[in-house]
């Protein structure tokens, strides 16, 4: 994956995500967010961060730099990680989002969340929600990774208490306890 900015997906989100001058009025749009279709009221150009959580209430996702470049407002569009803070809500169209409330739930926990847990992968978490939604995406389509695959597919997130040994050792574990 190595730099974010290179992925194909947010080439065509930052594409997309250029404000315009006068912002839209808000209108009711439709997504499919954890599996669940939900109306919302949003201006088309609103940044589905911003819709997930102060529209849906969802918590997992964080504002962290507002830019794309920290990665605490990952989610999934249609399986794929993806930065909230720069993706507006017009452009997620029909594809299902999946934020961290809907990777797994308090009975029955994605691997990835399990793995955090048991490596004690965190340390304030404020941007944990970006390291699972990244890992288990990367995870989803590389399923038996080395580490320097790992380290590149997580180079674009950024922790500042420093927990990094044990976030990689949590994505060795969550890449063993698979399936």
């Amino acid at each position: 994956m190595g730099s974010y900015a290179s992925d194909p997906v947010t080439a065509q989100v930052t594409a997309v995500a250029s404000p315009s001058p006068a912002s839209s009025p808000p209108r009711p749009l439709r997504l499919s967010v954890n599996g669940a279709m939900r109306t919302v009221q949003a201006s088309p150009d609103t940044p589905l961060l911003y819709v997930l959580r102060d529209e849906l209430g969802l918590r997992g996702p964080r504002f962290g730099c507002g830019l794309g470049q920290c990665g605490a407002c990952t989610v999934h569009l249609d399986g794929v990680a993806v930065r909230s803070c720069v993706l507006p809500v017009a452009a997620v169209g029909d594809r299902p989002v999946t934020t961290l409330e809907g990777l797994g739930s308090l009975d029955r926990l994605h691997p990835v969340q399990q793995a955090f847990i048991a490596e004690q992968a965190t340390q304030c978490g404020y941007c944990v929600n970006g390291w699972i939604m990244t890992t288990a995406a990367f995870l989803a389509k590389t399923p038996d990774p080395t580490d320097a695959e790992i380290r590149s597919a997580l180079s674009g997130l950024i922790c500042r208490c420093g927990a990094h040994m044990r976030i990689l050792r949590a994505v060795r574990r969550a890449a063993q306890h698979r399936g």
